[in-house]
């Protein structure tokens, strides 16, 4: 939502240089928001942001050996 942005291009450029993965949404309230999926993907671009660093680009099966192994590495942390 254009309105309601948490992240600029600056912001999300920053989060990729530290390996963040991002989530692209609309943050719709309504169905006649879904259509500003388009601004999150123009914030993601002017990032340089690719597949590999946007987390809803994933099939459900990579998503959870992603979670997976983050929280695996999260553990070891605190050990």
């Amino acid at each position: 939502q254009p309105d309601r942005m948490d992240l600029n291009d600056q912001h999300a450029l920053m989060a990729k240089q530290a390996g963040v993965k991002l989530v692209l949404s609309t943050d719709a309230h309504y169905p006649s928001n879904f259509h500003y999926m388009h601004v999150a993907v123009k914030i993601a671009r002017r990032a340089w942001c690719t597949p590999h660093d946007v987390l809803n680009t994933l099939s459900l099966e990579e998503l959870l050996e992603w979670a997976n192994e983050k929280k695996k590495r999260a553990e070891h942390k605190i050990k």
